[in-house]
């Protein structure tokens, strides 16, 4: 077959073939773009129907799912169309595809075992977008999740993709509510009841504060006296807020906390060792040898 015969063969090609390539890649594109649409406009319905955000949470998940679905279908059925365009018959390929699939499924199991934790992860609502958790010996914010791949970005910025497969314990930390745990140190000499009255004053001051009223869902909780440190005793307390919030309501109770303890006299002692230099059986002590220099 000569030059001409070939350029005749490809114009045939492309006015017998190639307008229907070109209407399957954009007509690929526009179901694509539909179903993005429709899932848009339906998460928008649902939230406008429960103006929960843990619910919002939930359907912002479900429909980066779906997306990720419709993607991965569309796709591959316009792969397979383009290819039959080109003069190659599917149907081998198609009866082939299942042989090889049977043979992949032994080597990818992993891939299937992804698949599967990812479909019960998303069905138990144990991860949604936005949330905060730990999986993985890894945490920080979720940006994405499918049915393979958990996405998170750390406080660093830093991101981590995780394979379901690999999830075996998720720490969620904003599912529902959260809550912030405060171990209070202070000196030995001090009141606790007094420095118990100053922490549920600073709790009712950031209540009665528009900027954190919001935020706080309950009073403080003082569980009490939890411990003896070397050089402190320690209070614990809890509070509890609205999901992610926990960290910015604590830093703030933290300075609070800090200033009132200042105003009040209460001290936070710092680490210090008291030396005791020992008796013999006289009763005595040896001696301490102590230089002073100055200026």
């Amino acid at each position: 077959m000569d030059f001409e015969s070939h350029i005749r063969l490809l114009e045939g090609w492309f006015v017998k073939s190639g307008p229907r390539v070109v209407i399957i890649i954009l007509g690929a594109l526009l179901f694509i773009a539909l179903a993005r649409l429709v899932v848009r406009i339906s998460n928008r319905a649902l939230k406008a129907k429960n103006p929960s955000p843990e619910f919002h949470k939930r359907v912002n998940t479900f429909g980066s799912v779906v997306r990720y679905i419709v993607d991965t279908l569309v796709v591959s059925t316009a792969l397979i169309l383009v290819i039959k365009e080109f003069g190659v018959d599917v149907r081998p390929i198609l009866a082939a595809a299942g042989v090889v699939g049977l043979a992949v499924g032994f080597g990818a199991q992993k891939l299937v075992q992804d698949i599967i934790s990812g479909f019960f992860i998303l069905l138990e609502d144990q991860i949604r977008v936005d949330d905060v958790v730990e999986v993985g010996g890894k945490s920080g914010v979720v940006e994405n999740v499918n049915l393979r791949l958990i996405t998170l970005r750390d406080l660093s910025g830093n991101v981590h993709f995780i394979r379901t497969g690999q999830v075996d314990t998720v720490t969620n930390m904003t599912k529902g509510f959260s809550r912030y745990v405060f171990d209070v140190g202070v000196s030995y000499r001090e009141d606790v009841d007094e420095v118990i009255e100053a922490m549920k004053a600073v709790d009712e001051d950031m209540r009665s504060d528009p900027e954190y009223s919001g935020l706080i869902l309950e009073p403080i909780e003082i569980l009490g006296l939890d411990r003896f440190e070397d050089s402190a005793v320690i209070v614990r307390a809890r509070t509890k807020t609205v999901p992610i919030e926990q960290w910015k309501v604590g830093r703030e109770f933290n300075r609070r906390l800090k200033k009132k303890f200042d105003a009040m006299g209460i001290e936070i002692p710092f680490p210090h060792i008291t030396l005791y230099m020992g008796q013999d059986k006289q009763g005595g002590s040896p001696p301490v040898n102590v230089r002073l220099e100055g200026k």
